[in-house]
Order: C-alpha cells, then sequence, then structure tokens
C-alpha cells in the first residue's frame, strides 16, 4: 500500500492564501477598531475576499473560514477565565476556528461559482449555536454598497458571472461587463430618522471585570453611578443611561436603593442595567426610573453559552454545572420592552440583543443599549458590536443609544 506524501510546502502556501483572504474579509473591523477605516478600502477588499471565495479551492476556502473565525472570534475564551475555567480559552478559540473551517468549507463541495454564490448566500441564514456575530454580508458595513440580502445577492451575481466569462473563452472579452451590477448594490438612499429630541447622557465607565463583583468595590460602584446622575441632573439632561451590570447586585433586594434612584428620577430619568431576582429565579434586566417610578425590562434574547447552554436538555445541566458553575442559568422575557421617556419610546436592548434581529421586530425608531464588555478586553468586541449594531440601524432605520462599560459607548447612526 502507497501512502501518498503531504507537500508541505504546497500546504503552507494555502494557508497563507486563505489567511490573505481571511485578512480581506477582516480587515473593515480592525481599521474600524484602530480608527483608520476608509470606505473604498472597505469596498475593495470585501469584494476581493468574495471574489477569492467563489474561485479558490477547497483546502483554501477551509483555511479562510478557520482565519476569519480567529480573526472575528479570538477574544471569546476570555470570559472563561471569569468563570474559574480561564483553561479552556484556547479550546474555545480552536472551537471557533474549527466551526468556521466548516462553516465555509461547504463552499469546497464545488468549483461552480453560480452554485458557490447559492451556497454562500444560503450561509448567510445560518447562526450556528445560535451565535450570529458571524454576519456574511458584514464586511460591507462602511462600503459603497448596501448590507439588504439582495444586495449581497446582486454583489455576489455580479462576481460569479465574472468568473464564469472569464473561463470562456468565447465571451471573455466581455468578462467585466457585469460589474455594472454593482451600481444597483450601491447604497444610494441616506437615512432621513433625526436624533432623539431629548438631552441623553450615556455612562462610559472603565470597570475591569475582576473588579467589578468584588463585594469591597461595591459601594465605591454605588457612589460612582450616584455622582454620574447627580452630574447629569446639574447638567440639564433628561435622560442618564449606565451600562449593564452598571449596579452589580439584586437591585430588587436593595430597596433603600431602590428609594434613592426613585427619588432622583424626580428630577431626570434613569435606565441602568442590574440584576433581578424573583421567585428564586435570576434575570439580567433593565431598570427604568422615572417620576419616582421603576419598570424593569427583563432581557428577551440571551448569549450562548454565556447565558444560557444552546445544547440539548440533558446536556445543558452538565455543562452548566461543571464549567459555569451553575451560573449561566438567566430566564428571559417572551417580547421585547419599551421605555417611554417624556414622550419618546425606546426599545431596551440589553448587549447581545443590541445585534439580534428579533429585538427590531416592529422597526423601533430608538434604541436604548446597554453592555457591559470588560468580560472581553482588551479587544475587538467593542469594535464588532458597534459594527454589527450599525448593521440592523441601517437594515431598520434606528439610532442606538449605547452605554458599555470597557468600549462601545455612544450613539450609533444608520
Amino acid at each position: 500500500m502507497k501512502f501518498q506524501t503531504i507537500n508541505y510546502k504546497a500546504l503552507f502556501i494555502d494557508l497563507l492564501k486563505g489567511l490573505g483572504i481571511a485578512i480581506l474579509l477582516s480587515q473593515f473591523i480592525y481599521s474600524e477598531h484602530y480608527h483608520l477605516s476608509n470606505t473604498l478600502l472597505n469596498t475593495f477588499t470585501a469584494l476581493l475576499g468574495f471574489y477569492f471565495l467563489l474561485t479558490q479551492k477547497a483546502r483554501i476556502i477551509i483555511a479562510t473560514g478557520g482565519f476569519v473565525g480567529l480573526l472575528w472570534f479570538y477574544w471569546i475564551g476570555y470570559s472563561f477565565e471569569y468563570y474559574n475555567v480561564g483553561w479552556m480559552a484556547p479550546f474555545i478559540t480552536l472551537f471557533f476556528i474549527v466551526l468556521y473551517a466548516l462553516f465555509f468549507g461547504v463552499l469546497g463541495f464545488t468549483k461552480n461559482p453560480f452554485y458557490r454564490v447559492a451556497m454562500l448566500f444560503g450561509l448567510s441564514y445560518v447562526e450556528p449555536m445560535d451565535w450570529n456575530w458571524l454576519q456574511v454580508e458584514l464586511p460591507f458595513i462602511n462600503s459603497y454598497f448596501g448590507v439588504e440580502k439582495w444586495q449581497f445577492l446582486l454583489i455576489l451575481t455580479a462576481l460569479s458571472l465574472v468568473i464564469y466569462l472569464s473561463k470562456n473563452i468565447h465571451y471573455k472579452k466581455y468578462q467585466l461587463l457585469p460589474l455594472l451590477l454593482l451600481l444597483g448594490a450601491v447604497s444610494y438612499t441616506t437615512p432621513t430618522i433625526k436624533a432623539a429630541p431629548l438631552k441623553i447622557k450615556l455612562y462610559a465607565p472603565t470597570l475591569l471585570q475582576e473588579e467589578k463583583w468584588l463585594k469591597s468595590n461595591r459601594q465605591a460602584i454605588i457612589q460612582e453611578n450616584m455622582h454620574i446622575i447627580q452630574k447629569a441632573i446639574d447638567q440639564k439632561y433628561d435622560l442618564v443611561v449606565l451600562p449593564e451590570s452598571a449596579f452589580p447586585l439584586y437591585l430588587n433586594k436593595q430597596p433603600g436603593l431602590i428609594t434613592l434612584l426613585k427619588h432622583y428620577s424626580e428630577h431626570i430619568d434613569i435606565i441602568t442595567g442590574a440584576l433581578l431576582s424573583e421567585n428564586q429565579q435570576h434575570y439580567n434586566v433593565s431598570y427604568h426610573f422615572s417620576k419616582g417610578k421603576v419598570i424593569i425590562a427583563k432581557k428577551m434574547i440571551l448569549v450562548p453559552f454565556g447565558e444560557y447552554v444552546p445544547l440539548p436538555k440533558f446536556l445543558q445541566t452538565w455543562v452548566n454545572e461543571i464549567f459555569f458553575d451553575g451560573t449561566a442559568d438567566f430566564l428571559t422575557a417572551e417580547i421585547p420592552t419599551d421605555f417611554v421617556v417624556k414622550g419618546i419610546k425606546f426599545r431596551n436592548a440589553i448587549c447581545y440583543e443590541a445585534t439580534c434581529e428579533e429585538i427590531y421586530e416592529g422597526e423601533p425608531k430608538y434604541l436604548i443599549a446597554i453592555s457591559n464588555n470588560g468580560w472581553f478586553y482588551p479587544s475587538i468586541e467593542p469594535t464588532l458590536q458597534r459594527l454589527l449594531m450599525q448593521f440592523y440601524a441601517k437594515k431598520h432605520n434606528s439610532i442606538i443609544y449605547h452605554s458599555a462599560n470597557m468600549g462601545g459607548s455612544g450613539i450609533v447612526h444608520p
């Protein structure tokens, strides 16, 4: 029996090609992260990246997917340190490398560019393990093109026609003609939505995750939150927004603190993140204090493996207890919650929710999003999160007011 020898040089070259394509499909994140984003560059690199996805052989496509998983999601394992299973971090990274190598690898089953277009477009609807942060069309977010599904399909169709004509000797001279289709995918419209007619303060603290939940720091954190609220009152703001779990406790179990926040709310509306304990169940929530009253909005969409385990029931309990010390067990609301501030309606979104299609049901005009990005500091996570928020803001013509710990705060326009 003869075994085929591995050509390591060819393998290495193919890995480099896969890395190169992955860089093309990822540069929009890193250029945004380092404040170097350029519309023309984003357009060119995205087009080139997808062109190569439609032309390269299977091994290169698989390598591309693996490197995309690495470049986009290397940071996910960081959060496991706070569940006392930090040793899992490299395995989590490896998991995402393998996951997206297989995700994109299906394109390797065919060399036909039209079939690859159909498969790639189909992948844009797939969310492995309920994780939706790889939106295939996202590389076009800050390009000259739109991010609607039909625009993405039009771009892929144009590229596939270029590839097809370039390989046909009778039509090769027309190979660039299909690029005219790209004109149909250009985003010609400008957003018409105006900012909310309110003066809104978005608090952007920089609390390290390992310090945030220490009981010894709790009083200092509460005092700083109160200082921010009082300062916003003095500066005549209509609304102050504090991040997810800005109060690192079960706020409904702190009657004195609730009373104090209600008092402040006679002068300013307050939206803040904290925990809720109700009927021996735990919720990640937003509290809205207004005119001495409080409304609580429960999170509707949980983070896979962070707040729930996306596995069959018989595995959920075991994974939760072994790896998350029983903490990945938050419950959810069934429908989104809206807050009304001085007659203006805002959709509530807690962290991951602001990057999920479901929270935009009903086309909300304005959203209040709160996050705690301390789980993943330092990394590109806040940048990718903001790009995804911008993605949904464009699709639904919404404006998002985002208050985040450790990066990402600001107003996200369509």
